[in-house]
């Protein structure tokens, strides 16, 4: 009963007399139209997020959310029989109530509890990268100068080390620099010198290097039907909200640069759920707001629903707030005048329903209830419902640590992400001209020769990514796989049999010494 004509079964709302009034769906058809689900910590908004995703994967839709107490691992777990959830099934006639588990991948940036995520710090671009190192307006015109000179000079900017080595010639060349582009100060450069040290230690070079994130991995349907659901694990993450939000605003950004228009499909795409929604817009410039609110806008054409799950309403400005058409309000508590305010803001957000009055509803909601209005025929919100929502089918709590590598081992990107690549970049490329010379390749000792290199031999990289499945997995849509590898990549293209030579060398002079030295020869470069 999970799935009916098209439509995802949330729960049972009830009359005023507390008597069973009817089902509430979540239609399909307006799934990327967006959501909101809020209420105040322990009123079962990580239950209700478990739920739908639960039903967009049976519907075929990938989902991607974030785990940020550890709680939701267990959606990859068939779920157990207990006295509450088949009480709350009885409740609302959900009959019969059946167990499974989802198909899941799991997603850690520090690799510890699912498969590595990675991007470039060409990728992440100048806007993210200054919000995530709390830029001020000059050092994020800084961080666009630099772009600019590493496309103009091919130099890749992969990871930490690359943005540094750049920033190390750009202020001892500032003067010169200056002439071209405008003003930069060795104090602007200097502070984003000091950002990055800060970065690091609090493992955002994690997040930084190949190989790089590819969407479609995120996008999978297995063979059976069933949308992937992909499950970031965020509590270590959380230690840095800022990071958190980051990566998520750049995910969103990627899928919308990437995915083609699609209109109204009769389904979504992908569903993106964004837990602790309210640390993307904490002290967000304003141009940030209008990427995440254009993102937020036109990303439905792509086929992409986004799922805001916060405390707080008003955590969410008012523009990106209108663009929320599916919505689930947990309880709210108003001991305070902010609370108070809060309480009514969401009120107001709801086509009202004659029966009761929301404002003291949601006040008076228990754990699992909540005042649900979705988009029905045409895309108009329906009349709000009191309502209990449904329980899970996959198991409630987290999975223990054998469940989950064994989860990993079965993952359809098992060892595609999980060992780093450090190929020829601005680092490197840096180094070398600070030498005065690039790193020939050793000869080799006389009377000796290199093996030859056998052209049909399989390489590592072709082992690494697409042919690893999930029993039920397919491989992806190809269309959007030839897309994502069509996509430009500022400043570097990827590697071919030479530079993996190269490669090797690099990392040999890369060493902690060398790096030292670099540091200290950097202000010779000449451009």
């Amino acid at each position: 009963m999970l799935l009916q004509e098209g439509k995802i079964f949330v729960g049972t709302s009830r009359k005023p007399d507390d008597t069973l009034n009817k089902p509430e769906y979540l239609d399909l058809h307006y799934g990327n139209r967006h959501g909101l689900v809020t209420g105040a910590t322990g009123t079962g908004k990580t239950v209700t997020l478990q739920v739908l995703a639960e039903g967009f994967s049976d519907a075929g839709v990938p989902v991607f959310c974030a785990d940020i107490k550890g709680d939701l691992s267990g959606i990859s777990q068939m779920g157990e029989a207990k006295d509450f959830l088949q009480k709350r099934a009885d409740q609302i006639g959900l009959s019969p109530y059946g167990f499974e588990e989802f198909p899941v991948i799991f997603w850690d940036l520090y690799g510890e509890k699912g498969h590595r995520v990675r991007t470039t710090i060409a990728e992440m671009g100048p806007l993210l990268l200054a919000r995530l190192m709390n830029a001020s307006e000059a050092q994020e015109g800084v961080l666009n100068i630099a772009f600019k000179i590493a496309d103009q000079g091919g130099l890749a900017l992969l990871d930490l080390k690359d943005l540094q080595a750049l920033l190390n010639y750009m202020a001892e060349n500032a003067e010169e620099i200056s002439g071209q582009f405008g003003l930069v100060s060795k104090a602007s450069v200097g502070s984003l010198q000091r950002a990055l040290l800060v970065l690091e230690q609090q493992g955002a070079a994690n997040f930084f290097g190949e190989p790089a994130l590819k969407v479609t991995d995120i996008m999978r349907v297995t063979n059976d039907g069933r949308g992937a659901i992909s499950v970031l694990a965020a509590d270590k993450l959380m230690m840095n909200p800022r990071l958190y939000a980051t990566f998520l605003l750049w995910l969103l950004s990627e899928l919308f640069e990437v995915l083609p228009e699609v209109g109204d499909p009769e389904k979504p795409k992908l569903v993106f759920f964004f837990d602790e929604a309210h640390l993307l817009f904490n002290d967000a410039p304003p141009v940030l707001i209008q990427r995440v609110e254009q993102v937020v806008r036109l990303i439905r054409s792509k086929g992409v629903g986004v799922y805001f799950v916060t405390q707080n309403p008003m955590d969410v400005p008012e523009t990106v707030l209108a663009q929320l058409g599916n919505r689930v309000q947990h309880a709210l508590r108003a001991y305070t005048p902010r609370e108070q305010k809060a309480v009514k803001t969401a009120a107001e957000t709801f086509r009202a329903n004659p029966d009761f009055d929301c404002a003291t509803a949601i006040t008076q909601l228990g754990t699992g209830e909540a005042l649900v209005s979705m988009l029905e025929e045409k895309g108009v919100p329906s009349v709000v419902q009191r309502t209990l929502v449904r329980p899970p089918s996959s198991r409630l709590g987290p999975v223990t640590d054998e469940e989950r590598a064994r989860v990993m081992q079965l993952s359809p990107v098992a060892n595609q992400y999980d060992v780093d690549e450090d190929r020829e970049s601005a680092f490197e490329i840096l180094m070398a001209r600070a030498q005065g010379r690039t790193a020939p390749a050793a000869p080799a000792p006389q009377g000796q020769t290199a093996p030859p290199v056998d052209p049909q031999a399989p390489q590592q990289a072709d082992t690494a990514g697409g042919r690893w499945t999930l029993p039920g997995f397919g491989t992806g849509n190809d269309d959007d796989q030839k897309q994502t590898e069509a996509r430009p990549r500022s400043g570097y293209q990827r590697e071919t049999v030479v530079e993996a030579a190269m490669k090797s060398v690099a990392r040999s002079v890369a060493s902690s010494v060398g790096r030292a030295l670099v540091r200290g020869i950097l202000g010779s470069l000449t451009r």
